[in-house]
């Protein structure tokens, strides 16, 4: 490439960074993939948005499209009293459906994605990027120039801004949010857990209908042995099968409003005067009590309704809207009312009223897809717990586990060896020790229920620090949404003996679990963060660092971003000798769903150059994999040397006079070079020189005489570094890892002692290693330990 020079004057602050942007990487052509390509909105056409919308339909309504297998009978476990009461309730189904997944969850709640992801952990994460809320602060601003870091700021008075001051104020506010978040996930992971066993259990009871001669055992039997098939594939992945999921589901969809409407027409069509809300005032009035605990039942109608925003990263939001107005909703409708229909003539048969109410001829068929409804609903909340213990594991919120990923084209298709066991066993032991569908209908309400008041109460702030609603309109949402989901809650509160305290049990364990490590982890980091090693100490010993410098790169992993690990100071008692080079590589992860591969590494020098220190930041997003494998590592000695040449080239900038990299330079520089930043300029030493440019007392950049070197003159200058760090590569990398021991101080509470002692110190012990989930070589890794008393 022909050496480049152009003058300030005509292209300004951002023209030099374009132009060195040239210089080190050329622009990516139409075809080349850039990342303009990459990002390009998706095609908003009818027919594609026709196509998502089928798609959705195997991914998120399974779970909902298969209650009306067991609504009517957890709703009157005891029978029916009075066939008004039918209409009642099919009333208090309609209303449901309408107010919750119709009105909240499709039209608003879905709304509220982080860049198309969906989840309590997406609304978290929105909430972190507008608020300091991250009760490990391990972020800089370097961090909030992320392509995918989208946030705004707030005007000092206004309601948003008094909102987010008084988050921010105390740590106490922060843990509750967090604690919230946690609440919500673990009541997922009981969903994960219920839904496969009330799903698959109601769909083969059918089996024992149709061949009367078959015992409850048999049947019992059969559902076990499809559970257990079903955990035993997840190692393998769906992504050859998902293709059919959709057809399964969309032709479950037309049967069941077919049939609905066929008994609509063939025993009673007064059903239909339940979209009349007096039918609900009636219901209450007659039944009182018992009406009031039925809403347990009534609350299934709407399981599956959290899938439509957590399982939103693969659609869009209007493909998820047109597939439930004009599919979903309309046959949920059709089917419960056909159903009450039956009811009506047939108040005996409750227990079988979904199966009862099929016609004959195609009682098999129905059973056959019923039974692939059911599994679809069981693998989609699978996939969800795998999805939210890995998010839970990237805000440090759960112990060290392997995710694998199953699929090469979705990120999301994952699979962890130690949840999956852990859920077929509960979820075995569920349908073995229930064996009907009203107890483990009941734990299965009380886990949906609680995870919509998280989702409200998480909303709540959304509204008022993304999209700054006004109060008023706030308060509207929360009053309603609160009066439907409190109702219900107080209802299943009467249902907790009933098999309602299994997801409350199920939640306790999970939440001791996360917020002792937790609590753990942040302990941990607080001491590395005030035991730093002192700069002026580690200047102070020269280049050489005191010790024999042998060829080689050591990679010592730490979870400081900033400033050197307490663990490097064994190095200087316990080792003769220290690598040429030594990078400090810190796994940080961010509240976004994911960092772009460009954008991945933050890389900055530690000292000056003789030195040879690095530190390398990898940041990665929730949905993010890391995994250390040949390409990590390559992809950060890439960044290494692309560091080196523009520290050089920003070093040549100046021809004849000084001249200081102004603040616009300086956040050109961190967003158009891949996170290559000057963000620690400061000479001060607790913190590393940085060489992206030097700073002086000039106010202004010598324009004219500020010309770009040339590629001949940069090879001369990076020649020496970049030779160095290659021959140093090429004699071996080092990975360096700290085997750390934490226990609490003999003057620590009771508690204190119990968590980290224990409960902590179990699960470190129970967790996998580092060198397991980095996949680090053994004959590569040297592992360090230490003992620290928090």
């Amino acid at each position: 490439m022909a050496s480049l020079s152009i003058h300030n004057e005509e292209i300004g602050n951002k023209g030099r960074m374009w132009a060195l942007q040239q210089q080190l990487d050329p622009p990516m052509d139409e075809e080349g993939g850039g990342l303009r390509n990459r990002y390009d909105e998706k095609d908003s056409s009818t027919l594609f948005l026709l196509q998502l919308a089928f798609q959705s339909l195997g991914v998120v309504y399974g779970d909902l499209g298969t209650s009306p297998l067991y609504v009517f009978y957890n709703t009157f476990p005891d029978g029916i009293k009075d066939p008004e009461d039918v209409i009642g309730a099919l009333s208090l189904i309609i209303y449901s459906l309408t107010l919750v997944p119709l009105l909240k969850y499709v039209f608003i709640v879905c709304r509220a994605n982080d860049n198309g992801q969906g989840g309590t952990f997406a609304l978290y994460s929105l909430l972190c990027r507008h608020a300091k809320l991250k009760t490990i602060p391990n972020q800089d601003h370097s961090d909030e120039k992320l392509t995918t870091y989208s946030h705004s700021t707030f005007h000092e008075k206004s309601f948003a801004a008094k909102t987010k001051r008084w988050l921010e104020r105390h740590t106490f506010r922060k843990n509750s949010l967090l604690v919230l978040v946690l609440v919500g996930t673990c009541m997922v992971i009981g969903d994960g857990i219920l839904t496969p066993a009330i799903s698959v259990l109601s769909a083969v009871q059918g089996i024992k209908l149709g061949r009367p001669e078959m015992s409850s055992e048999i049947v019992l039997v059969v559902a076990v042995i499809i559970l257990v098939v079903l955990f035993c594939l997840q190692h393998r992945g769906v992504e050859k099968i998902t293709w059919i999921f959709a057809p399964i589901v969309l032709l479950w969809f037309l049967l069941i409003g077919g049939i609905g409407i066929y008994n609509i027409i063939k025993y009673d069509s007064s059903a239909l005067k339940a979209f009349s809300p007096l039918y609900i005032y009636r219901y209450f009035k007659r039944g009182r009590k018992g009406s009031w605990t039925s809403l347990g039942g009534v609350m299934l109608s709407i399981t599956g309704t959290e899938a439509l925003f957590a399982d939103l990263s693969h659609f869009s939001v209007a493909s998820i809207q047109i597939a439930f107005t004009v599919v979903v909703f309309p046959c949920l409708l059709s089917a419960y009312s056909g159903q009450a229909a039956y009811l009506l003539k047939n108040s005996d048969n409750v227990v079988d009223a979904f199966y009862r109410s099929i016609p004959d001829s195609i009682y098999w068929p129905v059973l056959i897809i019923a039974t692939g409804a059911a599994v679809v609903a069981s693998q989609a909340t699978i996939t969800a717990t795998f999805s939210v213990i890995k998010q839970a594991a990237a805000v440090y919120c759960f112990p060290r586990v392997k995710v694998m990923h199953t699929s090469e084209k979705i990120l999301s298709h994952i699979y962890i060896p130690e949840i999956n066991w852990i859920l077929m066993i509960l979820c075995i032991a569920v349908t073995v020790g229930f064996r009907n569908q009203s107890q483990i209908g009941n734990a299965s309400g009380i886990a949906v229920v609680i995870v919509m008041l998280v989702t409200t109460a998480l909303m709540v702030l959304i509204m008022l620090l993304v999209w700054r609603w006004h109060w008023i309109l706030v308060l509207v949402f929360t009053l309603l949404s609160l009066v439907v989901e409190v109702t219900y809650f107080s209802a299943l509160l009467f249902k907790i003996n009933q098999g309602g305290w299994v997801p409350l049990v199920i939640a306790a364990v999970f939440l001791t679990i996360m917020c002792a490590w937790h609590y753990g982890t942040m302990k941990r980091y607080e001491f590395e963060v005030h035991s730093k090693v002192s700069m002026p100490w580690i200047l102070g010993l020269g280049p050489s660092l005191g010790l024999v410098r042998v060829p080689g790169v050591g990679l010592v992993y730490t979870e400081l971003a900033s400033g050197v690990p307490h663990i490097f100071s064994h190095f200087f008692t316990n080792l003769p000798a220290l690598h040429s080079v030594v990078v400090f590589v810190c796994i940080k992860y961010l509240p976004v769903h994911t960092v772009l591969e460009e954008e991945r590494f933050l890389v900055r020098r530690i000292g000056s150059k003789d030195f040879h220190m690095f530190r390398c930041v990898a940041r990665y997003g929730y949905e993010d994999l890391h995994k250390k494998d040949d390409d990590f590592e390559n992809k950060l000695f890439d960044s290494l040397f692309r560091f080196v040449r523009l520290e050089s080239m920003m070093e040549g900038c100046s021809d004849l006079d000084e001249y200081s990299l102004d603040d616009e330079l300086t956040r050109e520089l961190r967003n158009g070079l891949s996170g290559y930043n000057g963000d620690e300029l400061s000479s001060t030493v607790d913190e590393t020189i940085s060489s992206v440019g030097s700073t002086t007392a000039n106010s202004e950049l010598q324009a004219n005489n500020a010309i770009l070197p040339s590629n001949q003159v940069i090879s001369q200058i990076t020649n020496g570094e970049l030779q160095l760090l290659r021959n140093c590569r090429d004699s071996g990398v080092v990975h360096i890892l700290g085997n750390t021991v934490v226990t609490a101080r003999q003057d620590s509470s009771l508690w204190k002692k119990i968590a980290i002692d224990y409960v902590y110190a179990l699960l470190r012990k129970l967790c996998r290693e580092n060198t397991v989930v980095f996949n680090v070589p053994c004959e590569s890794l040297l592992n360090v330990g230490q003992v620290i008393h928090v």
